[in-house]
C-alpha cells in the first residue's frame, strides 16, 4: 500500500492523549512556536494540553436564563477555527481512498470563509496547492488569512447567501482532472468528523455541569457539518433536542426564504447534502444584526457586563473568544432554553466556530451603519439582545410532514448537481448515516498503518 501524509486518526483528534507521547509533546510545543510546522495536525482537537475540552460556561448575567449555556471554543484549533477539522478529514480520507495524490492534485475549497481558511492551512502543512472559491463580499480578514497560508482565491459574485454560485464555479474548476474538491457541503468526512469528534467532545463538556446531560444542542448550519454532533449527542442522551439556527433574513430551512444577511459562515440558501434532517428537531430564526451588535457589546463593552454582575476577568476573557456566527449560536441557545422551558440543572451546548480576530472590519461596518454606539446604546443592546431574547420564530420539525418538506428542499438543491434521487432517498433513513459513521474505524486503521 502507498504511504499517505502524516496526520492524526479520528480517535486521536477526539483523544489527543492517545497519540504517541513524543508526537503529542512536539505538537503542543509547535502550537505556539511555529504555526506552520506540520506536527500541528495533531493539534486538531477540542482538547487542551490537559486533555480537557476547551469550553466556557456562560455567566447567567449574560444569558438571562436559568439553564447553563456551554460553549465549545473553536478558536483554540490550528488556524483559529474548528473548520480545520473537516478540511483535514476530507483531505486525509481522499488520500486513503487514492483519489487525492500528493504532488499531483490541486485542492479546491468552496467556502464562505472559515472552511476556506482551514483548507489553505491544511494544504500548507500537507504540501498541496490550493484554490479557495468563495463570494467576493466577505470580511477582508478572511481573504488575508487564506493568502497568508499560501492558497489562491477564486472569488464569485455576492455574499454569504450566494454560495450556490460558489458551488457552480467549483464544479467548473473540477472539470480539470488535476483538481480535487474538499466539498464541505457534500462529502461525508465533514459529517464523520463532527459526529465523532465534536459530538463526543460536547458530551464530555457537560460533565460536572448541571445534571451532566445535554438537553439541547444548537448550531447554525453553513455546511451543516457541525449539526452532525447532534447525532452522537442523541445516542448518549436520547431526550436531547437539536436546533438548527438560520438568519431571519435568509430563512431557507424554515420557509424557503433566500435573502441576504450579515452572519458570515451560515445560512447559505440551501439544505446541504450532508445535513441529516432526521435529527433536526427545531429550526430557529435569528436576526442578523442582533448577532453583529451582540458581538460589539461583548468585544467593545466589557464594562457593561461587569456592571451587570460579571467578574472583570470573565468579561475581559470573553472579548476575543467569539465571532458573529457564535453570537448567533448563543442567541439560539438562549431562545431554545426559553422555548423548551429549561431549568438550572439543564445544559444547552453550542459551538464557537472562531474568534474575534477575523471580524474587525465587520464591527467597523456596524459603526458606520449606526449613528451612535455610545455606552448607553450598547447597554440597551445588551439587555435587548441577550436578556430579553424571546422564544419566537421557532419551527418544530419533528413531524413527518416537516421532514418531507426538508427532504424536498434537499432534492431541489442537489438534483441539479447530478445527485441521483435514489441516493437522496437513502438519506431518509438513519441507517444511511450510521453506515457512513461506521467507516471511521476503517479509515483510522488505514491512517495508522499507512502514514
Amino acid at each position: 500500500m502507498n504511504k499517505i501524509p502524516f496526520g492524526p486518526t479520528y480517535e486521536e483528534m477526539l483523544h489527543p492523549e492517545k497519540a504517541d507521547k513524543t508526537i503529542r509533546t512536539k505538537a503542543l510545543a509547535a502550537k505556539t512556536a511555529d504555526e506552520l510546522d506540520p506536527i500541528n495536525l495533531f493539534n486538531i482537537t477540542w482538547k487542551n494540553e490537559k486533555n480537557k475540552v476547551n469550553k466556557i460556561v456562560l455567566p447567567k448575567a449574560l444569558t438571562g436564563i436559568d439553564a447553563n449555556v456551554v460553549v465549545l471554543l473553536g478558536t483554540t484549533f490550528p488556524s483559529g477555527s474548528h473548520k480545520v477539522g473537516p478540511a483535514y478529514s476530507t483531505l486525509i480520507e481522499g488520500c486513503v481512498d487514492g483519489t487525492i495524490l500528493p504532488g499531483t492534485h490541486t485542492i479546491l475549497g468552496p467556502s464562505t470563509g472559515n472552511f476556506g481558511i482551514g483548507v489553505s492551512y491544511i494544504c500548507n502543512l500537507m504540501k498541496y496547492e490550493a484554490i479557495v472559491i468563495m463570494p467576493d463580499n466577505m470580511s477582508k480578514e478572511r481573504y488575508e488569512r487564506i493568502r497568508k497560508y499560501g492558497a489562491k482565491l477564486d472569488l464569485t459574485p455576492g455574499t454569504e447567501s450566494d454560495v450556490i454560485l460558489t458551488l457552480q464555479r467549483t464544479y467548473e474548476l473540477k472539470k480539470n482532472p488535476n483538481n480535487r474538491t474538499l466539498a464541505q457541503f457534500e462529502l461525508l468526512p465533514n459529517y464523520r468528523f463532527h459526529r465523532y469528534v465534536t459530538g463526543n467532545s460536547c458530551i464530555e463538556a457537560v460533565k460536572g455541569v448541571g445534571n451532566g446531560r445535554v438537553a439541547c444542542f444548537t448550531s447554525a448550519p453553513g455546511s451543516a457539518g457541525t449539526l452532525a454532533a447532534g447525532d452522537e449527542i442523541k445516542r448518549a442522551f436520547p431526550e436531547a433536542k437539536v436546533a438548527a439556527l438560520e438568519p431571519y433574513e435568509c430563512s431557507t430551512l424554515t420557509d424557503g426564504g433566500r435573502g441576504q444577511h450579515r452572519i458570515e459562515g451560515i445560512g447559505d440558501k440551501m439544505c446541504t447534502l450532508i445535513h441529516n434532517v432526521l435529527n433536526t428537531d427545531f429550526i430557529a430564526m435569528i436576526k442578523d444584526d442582533d448577532c453583529v451588535r451582540g458581538l460589539k457589546v461583548i468585544h467593545d463593552a466589557p464594562a457593561i457586563l461587569v456592571a451587570a454582575g460579571i467578574s472583570k476577568t470573565t468579561a475581559e476573557g470573553l472579548r476575543n473568544l467569539f465571532g458573529v456566527s457564535t453570537i448567533c449560536n448563543i442567541i439560539g441557545a438562549i431562545k431554545m432554553a426559553k422555548y423548551l422551558k429549561l431549568g438550572p440543572e439543564d445544559n444547552v451546548v453550542t459551538i464557537a466556530t472562531d474568534g474575534f480576530d477575523r471580524y474587525d472590519s465587520v464591527i467597523a461596518d456596524l459603526d458606520r451603519r449606526y449613528l451612535e454606539t455610545s455606552p448607553h446604546v450598547l447597554e440597551r443592546w445588551y439587555r435587548d439582545i441577550f436578556l430579553k431574547m424571546e422564544a419566537t420564530d421557532v419551527r418544530d420539525t419533528r413531524g413527518g410532514a416537516e421532514k418531507e418538506r426538508l427532504f424536498a428542499q434537499k432534492e431541489k438543491d442537489w438534483l441539479p448537481f447530478g445527485y441521483a434521487k435514489d441516493y437522496l432517498d437513502q438519506m431518509k433513513h438513519q441507517s444511511f448515516w450510521d453506515h457512513e459513521f461506521a467507516k471511521i474505524a476503517d479509515y483510522d486503521e488505514q491512517i495508522r498503518t499507512r502514514r
